[in-house]
């Protein structure tokens, strides 16, 4: 008998089961993660849920309907039961951390003496009385109130900078006074606390890891901050000394999971070890005792901190998914992941880094097979493969990142398939340095050399994909904006393995992306239709009549706000148009009328981080409204600091004048006051700004003799254009473009003709406001500039 073909369109049974993935321990792994959260939001008022749901399940077999099949109701019945115990850990835990003896006297604000395990690697912050130190302790003893009593529970310190000398494991008796805490998992805070006395030091095993995280450091030590900064990070987590500048870049471009401790650490270390091994011979069962030892010893470098076990673990269900039968055996092992890491540690249910390993672990799992089969048909095999896992983890990532940052990254995929190739020899090569500087710190250096090179690269591939004008788009962060957003991620990884199947299709897509983030539809648009603001804006000058405002962009919705104008109103009209809802800091230059008058406008139902101002405090009229609209709206205001240097966002600010130790007064007539005016240098998107406020000659004498050889960009003309300039220095400055504030038909004669000659014929575009309305600054992201106007 001549068997019957197999039509094409069908599969054998076999194959069709492994088409399809299993994901019932991923929906138990989703049931304990709700369960989890359910807890932390809403307490023990969860079982109620779950008793509703049993109730839904149970209901139609009740009432005499069809049910649903056999093996739908256990798996049911058990998601039901992983949530329960989910939840019931939670409330467990919380109520013992409640009913801790630690809390009570918390709420009294005692004194106590606590002898305690350092279980966190001290950080030095900036208190109010000046540096302090913040590290986490398991306590295990307790003295207060003339009552000695051994208990447990984990306390945050905070105290004298000599705890920034404790090391991790270190038993020590801590003095100071408990206060509150308002995590749930942390039974109080030791605020005040006195230099730490050691009790006994750190086991061998804390020493060792000790021992190598300062070897990393020190193998690095020589190469330059940002690159001795990155490497420590990327091996073990140690991010103490990244630069802010570098965190922001790899905040904008999607690459920040490679500074902290991530699954992708873990497999890299283990599975170089592994590969170690299989040289010199190891086989078989003693490579799982090599693999197994490789991943405690991770933990033990990086911490055992809950972040770093979530990582430990996702990275284990990393190695499941690149043996045989991978996808069913990685969702398989990520679904038990979940549930036990909930189980042990309730509170990473509500943590983003849980939910982003999580997430890019199933999004790798679940999308990169069927996307690096898709891409493999026209493609190399290891490119298809190195497009397709950052392009999977990144789309199952980015609801929550938008979440959390309120903006989404398109040049994100790109920077991870750029910097990924040297990802993998900066980890391993800054180990080497680590373990081999131990013993030949010569050959530490040597390998800290080559890893530094390494991460020369990813710094280089963040810095420039950051100053892209479209490297990321902001994005609302509420429920409606998320849900739509994951919606969309949801429809793209269904169809984006059928549409990259074509050469011809990829291609456009991947065209499509690059003029997307060089930013020409949005320029395009903007040109066309008039749109405000204009995309990859860096500085506006608003129209506000005869005074200054001026908006600097730090980031999606937000911006550093220089001067307030003289007119609530006007000021938040061209905050309102700019999308601003986020001020980090409002700088006052002076206090005169045209730049303070109208600071309502700015606080008015935006978030507003602090005020700055001048060091002079005149006219009394401006520092008593200034006063007044501070105190009302609760936010603090310090004098803008001499010589300063912060990174805000996407802008380094600086503040070149005034040089005044203190607060000073002046003779309450404001005559001193323009000269007083705080000058800012800001660098963003390639571009250097100058804002000075309404300086005088007198004033720009001083800022040419304290910033010499000033190079600058774009100049806020001082004082409105005013004919009293030292135009020798304006002109000196060499600015490609000159922005005027100033009313129409104003009686001051602001702009001077003469100061607009001049700058026109040093070589600068000079705009007004007077006669363009709000007038835009536009990085082109190659350091280029152009200038859009809202009239």
């Amino acid at each position: 008998m001549i068997p019957t073909p197999t039509p094409a369109t069908e599969l054998p049974s076999s194959r069709r089961a492994a088409a399809v993935p299993d994901l019932r321990m991923p929906l138990l792994g989703a049931a304990a993660w709700l369960g989890g959260i359910a807890a932390q939001r809403f307490g023990g008022a969860a079982y109620l849920g779950l008793v509703v749901l049993a109730g839904a399940l149970a209901g139609p077999a009740v009432v005499g309907r069809a049910r649903p099949p056999d093996g739908v109701l256990r798996l049911a019945a058990t998601a039901l039961l992983v949530a329960g115990a989910a939840v019931t850990g939670t409330v467990l835990r919380h109520d013992a951390v409640r009913g801790s003896p630690l809390r009570d006297l918390a709420a009294e604000r005692a004194t106590a003496d606590i002898v305690g395990t350092v279980v966190s690697d001290p950080r030095s912050i900036e208190g109010r009385s000046g540096p302090q130190a913040v590290v986490r302790v398991r306590v295990r003893e307790l003295t207060a109130r003339g009552h000695r009593l051994r208990t447990g529970g984990a306390i945050v310190l905070i105290g004298d900078p000599a705890w920034t000398r404790t090391a991790l494991g270190e038993r020590v008796l801590a003095e100071g006074r408990l206060a509150v805490s308002d995590d749930p998992g942390t039974a109080a805070l030791l605020v005040g606390a006195r230099a730490p006395v050691r009790i006994r030091g750190p086991d061998p095993w804390w020493r060792a890891s000790a021992a190598v995280r300062a070897s990393i450091r020190q193998a690095v030590a020589h190469r330059p901050p940002d690159q001795a900064g990155l490497v420590p990070a990327l091996v073990d987590g140690d991010d103490a000394g990244l630069p802010e500048e570098v965190e922001q870049d790899f905040r904008t471009t999607g690459l920040t999971h490679l500074t902290a401790v991530s699954g992708t650490n873990l497999t890299l270390v283990v599975g170089s070890l592994l590969l170690l091994a299989r040289a010199v011979g190891v086989r078989r069962r003693w490579l799982t005792v090599v693999g197994l030892a490789g991943i405690v010893g991770f933990v033990l470098l990086a911490r055992t901190e809950p972040s770093v076990l979530r990582a430990a673990v996702m990275g284990t269900v990393g190695l499941f998914a690149f043996g045989p039968d991978g996808r069913r055996r990685g969702l398989r092992a990520l679904g038990v992941a979940v549930v036990g890491l909930v189980l042990v540690q309730p509170d990473l249910a509500v943590a983003a880094g849980f939910a982003l390993s999580v997430l890019a672990t199933g999004g790798i799992v679940l999308l990169g097979p069927p996307l690096t089969r898709a891409l493999a048909r026209w493609l190399p095999g290891g490119l298809a493969e190195a497009v397709a896992i950052p392009t999977a983890a990144q789309l199952a990532c980015t609801p929550v990142i938008a979440g959390l940052s309120g903006e989404v990254s398109l040049v994100a995929i790109v920077a991870n398939l750029l910097a990924g190739p040297a990802v993998a020899p900066a980890t391993v090569l800054g180990l080497t340095g680590g373990l081999v500087g131990l013993l030949w710190p010569w050959a530490g250096r040597l390998c800290g050399t080559a890893a530094g090179w390494s991460v020369g690269w990813i710094i280089a591939v963040a810095e420039h994909a950051a100053d892209l004008p479209g490297a990321a788009v902001g994005w609302g962060s509420g429920a409606l904006a998320i849900g739509l957003l994951t919606l969309i991620c949801l429809v793209i990884a269904v169809g984006l393995p059928w549409l990259v199947r074509s050469r011809t299709v990829g291609v456009l897509l991947a065209v499509l992306l690059l003029l997307v983030v060089l930013g020409v539809p949005g320029r395009l648009w903007s040109t066309m239709s008039g749109a405000w603001p204009p995309p990859g804006w860096v500085l506006v000058a608003c129209d506000v009549g005869q005074g200054d405002t001026l908006a600097v962009s730090v980031g999606p919705r937000s911006a550093v706000v220089v001067d307030a104008g003289p007119d609530p109103r006007a000021v938040d009209d061209c905050l309102d148009a700019l999308g601003v809802e986020r001020v980090p800091l409002v700088v006052l230059t002076h206090f005169h009328a045209d730049h303070v008058d109208g600071l309502s406008g700015v606080l008015d139902g935006r978030r507003v981080g602090g005020v700055e101002t001048t060091a002079v405090a005149d006219p009394p009229g401006g520092v008593g409204l200034v006063r007044r609209a501070t105190d009302e709206a609760g936010i603090p205001v310090a004098t803008a600091p001499y010589g300063s240097t912060r990174r805000i966002g996407d802008a380094i600010l600086q503040v070149l004048h005034p040089d005044l130790p203190a607060t000073v007064g002046g003779p309450g007539d404001g005559s001193t006051a323009n000269d007083a005016s705080v000058v800012l240098l800001v660098e963003t998107a390639g571009l250097r700004l100058l804002l000075t406020g309404d300086l005088e000659p007198p004033g720009q004498a001083e800022v040419a003799a304290l910033a010499r050889d000033l190079d600058i960009d774009v100049l806020k003309v001082p004082h409105h254009g005013s004919s009293h300039q030292d135009l020798g220095w304006l002109t000196g400055l060499r600015p490609e473009m000159a922005l005027v504030s100033v009313g129409a038909d104003n009686d001051y004669g602001h702009p001077s003709t003469s100061v607009v000659r001049a700058l026109e014929d040093a070589g600068a575009r000079v705009l007004r406001t007077d006669r363009d309305g709000d007038l835009a600054v536009v990085a082109d992201g190659a350091g280029g500039l152009r200038a859009v106007t809202r009239r």
